[in-house]
């Protein structure tokens, strides 16, 4: 993913709020199923650690990798990440996706 299409989509993100928690128990199944369920109604999804926050990047990345979708940022103690689904609900355009490339 370049870094158009990121920019695109933490633009599209600027208004979501955060539908998964993760808590003290840290990245847990529990956890790896919300965020699988979110990403494949939503696509988009904001995840808030509200605690283990000296480990969110390494945690965000074995998130991403869990979820088999992309860490787009981390702002704060806010992840947000994308997977495309069979809807296509967020439709990137090409010109993005071409650039770059």
């Amino acid at each position: 993913m370049n870094s158009n299409v990121r920019n695109f989509l933490r633009s599209q993100a600027h208004s979501l709020k955060p539908i998964v928690m993760v808590g003290k128990e840290g990245v847990d199944d529990r956890v790896v199923s919300a965020l699988h369920e979110a990403l494949s109604s939503h696509e988009l999804v904001k995840v808030k650690f509200q605690a283990q926050k000296d480990e969110m990047r390494p945690l965000s990345g074995k998130l991403a990798q869990k979820t088999d979708s992309d860490l787009i940022s981390i702002i704060g103690f806010i992840a947000t990440f994308y997977r495309e689904s069979e809807e296509h609900l967020i439709h990137i355009p090409n010109s993005l996706a071409r650039k770059g490339e």
